[in-house]
This record gives C-alpha cells, sequence and structure tokens, in this order.
C-alpha cells in the first residue's frame, strides 16, 4: 500500500530525545518487561499473536497495531514505538509496502535486531525462488528498501494460510539462532501450529470441492487469498478493488462495472473489509443485499482475544455458511 503516513526518521529521532528526556525512573511499560524474555516486535498483532504461539514463555511480545479499531493502511508511528523497535531482539513485518512504518522506525533507531518478513515466504512474491531452503539457512538480515509495494503483488499474505506456515517456520527459526537453548521448545510449537495450519487448509479444500470455479466480488485485496484457496473466482473489476485500497475515489464508470458484476447472477458471496469501508463499499454491499447475494465481512487485524488460527477459522466458517446459504 502506498497511503501510509509514517513520521519521518529525523522527526522520529528528535521525538525519542524528548520523550527520553521527560521519563524518570521506570514507565510501567519498562516496569512489566521481563528481562529473561526475548523482546519480540511485530507490525501487528496477526504476526504478534504467531510469535506468542511459537516462542511461549521465552518471549514477551510487543504488536506496534494491535486494534482492530487502529487502520494499519494509516498508522503513523510515535517516538515510544521507536524505543520498542531499538530494545527488539527480533523484528516480524509484513513487508511488500504494508507496513513501512517498521522500516523507517529500524532506521531512525539504528536497530540491528534480525527480521523476518512475511511477503519473502509467499509463492507470487517477486524474490521467492521457492520453500526448498531450510528455514535454518535463513539469515534474517535486514536490508532497507526491499520491502516497497510491488505492482500486482497483494501483500495481504496472512490471509494465506500455506504462507503463514512458511512465516511461522522462519519466526521459529530465528528465535533458535538467538535462544539455541529453547529450540526444542519452539519446534515442539512449530509442530503444534503446523498441525492446525493444516486443518485450516484442510476446510479451505473441502470448500473448494464444493465451490469451484463460484465467483466473489472482494470490495478490497485483503481476502483474496482466502477466497482463492476456497476454489472462488474473483470477478471484481481491479480498479474497484484498487481504488478502495489505495483509499481513493471509485471512478463512476468503474463503480457502474461493478454493480453490474453484482447484479449479474455470477456472485456467490461478497467479501468486505470492515477496516477500508467507503461510500462506494457500502454501495457495492447494498447491491449484494438488494440480490440476495451474501456478504461476509473480514477485518485487517487481530480481533481482541482470538488467536491467528481461531480468527482464520472464524472467516473460514463464515464463508462455507454463505456459500451454502
Amino acid at each position: 500500500m502506498t497511503n501510509r503516513t509514517t513520521l519521518p526518521a529525523a522527526a522520529l529521532g528528535a521525538a525519542s530525545v524528548l520523550l527520553l528526556a521527560g521519563c524518570s525512573g521506570t514507565t510501567p511499560d519498562d516496569a512489566a518487561t521481563d528481562d529473561d524474555a526475548l523482546q519480540v516486535v511485530a507490525s501487528t498483532s496477526v504476526y504478534g499473536q504467531i510469535a506468542e504461539q511459537i516462542g511461549g514463555d521465552a518471549v514477551e511480545v510487543t504488536s506496534i497495531v494491535s486494534s482492530a479499531s487502529q487502520d494499519p493502511h494509516a498508522y503513523e508511528a510515535s517516538a515510544r514505538d521507536q524505543l520498542t523497535i531499538q530494545r527488539a531482539d527480533l523484528i516480524i513485518e509484513n513487508g511488500g509496502g504494508y507496513d513501512p512504518f517498521v522500516d523507517a522506525l529500524i532506521d531512525a533507531s539504528g536497530a540491528d535486531a534480525p527480521v523476518v518478513t512475511a511477503v519473502e515466504h509467499a509463492h507470487d512474491w517477486p524474490e521467492n525462488a521457492g520453500h526448498d531452503d531450510s528455514a535454518d539457512d535463513a539469515t534474517h538480515e535486514h536490508e532497507h528498501g526491499d520491502h516497497d509495494h510491488v505492482e500486482g503483488f497483494n501483500e495481504h499474505v496472512w490471509y494465506d494460510p500455506h504462507t503463514v506456515e512458511h512465516v511461522a517456520e522462519d519466526i521459529a527459526a530465528a528465535l533458535s539462532e538467538l535462544r539455541p537453548d529453547d529450540a526444542a521448545m519452539f519446534e515442539e510449537n512449530l509442530a503444534a501450529f503446523s498441525e492446525q495450519i493444516a486443518q485450516l487448509e484442510a476446510e479451505l479444500a473441502g470448500l473448494a470441492a464444493a465451490h469451484q470455479g463460484e465467483g466473489a466480488f472482494v470490495t478490497e485485496p485483503a481476502p483474496v487469498y482466502l477466497a482463492a484457496a476456497a476454489g472462488l473466482v474473483d470477478l471484481t473489476p481491479p480498479a474497484f478493488s484498487e481504488a478502495v485500497e489505495e483509499g481513493q475515489d471509485v471512478p463512476p464508470a468503474t463503480l457502474l462495472e461493478a454493480l453490474d458484476v453484482i447484479a449479474s447472477g455470477d456472485v456467490a458471496v461478497l467479501l468486505t473489509n470492515a477496516q477500508t469501508a467507503g461510500a462506494e463499499t457500502a454501495e457495492a454491499v447494498d447491491a449484494a443485499e438488494d440480490v440476495g447475494v451474501p456478504v461476509v465481512e473480514v477485518t485487517e487485524t487481530l480481533p481482541g482475544g482470538a488467536t491467528y488460527i481461531e480468527w482464520m477459522q472464524d472467516n473460514i466458517r463464515a464463508l462455507a455458511t454463505a456459500l451454502d446459504a
């Protein structure tokens, strides 16, 4: 995505000096820090929760975007975020232009922690030569500038459980490098997580077997990977979903084309991102409801109290209910 607002590196640096100068003693956040735990910082709670599941008691995780009420598209990094990144033992980002504030924070703070970048594990990431290399061989070196938005690539890779499994493998490998004594625990937690991913993929395969080739209208690209894994064909005019993703007005001709698609009878389900809703999205949802097309609402960030697996299970089952309606 290209419409995110970040605090420039110089401003972040100046703000952090002011923040440090204004602090006396230990802040509540500092007091809660376990000095023995590895400090893991994730761009969003999606990756933060996965890190918690893999790292167990050996990690303390901070997610920069941690609430469904926070819009990752417009997140403004703070001086506190810079300090958090500076103290990290491991950093997890989505990459692909989705969370560029992480790169800005790394550069501003001079952090040298290893970085796990989720998009690098997606099969259609341009730089990805496949998953033949062992995760143990990963260097996790951060290179600023490699994670810009790539035209035509859907960066919402957390909606692809297969990609997420590889991300979890990378997290386990990075944690094992940092804390070899706990490597067996990380591998055990990874194995349990992988079993849960397999269950998600089995549910998606079941949907694909029953609904292969049916049409989907997706107002914004976030759930496209999930729809594809369920065997659905994305019928959305690209200009519509791109405009919604970028926070721009949908051109009138494109909106008319989208409404025609929804009314055509070819759309089995409409998926919409609750965190990027706008007037044109609402019009598409209304049009779907008018012709009896079921609507499934998704989010970009983890609902409070849910694990990644529970969240994906809820999304898959909501999709199944809609398709079977």
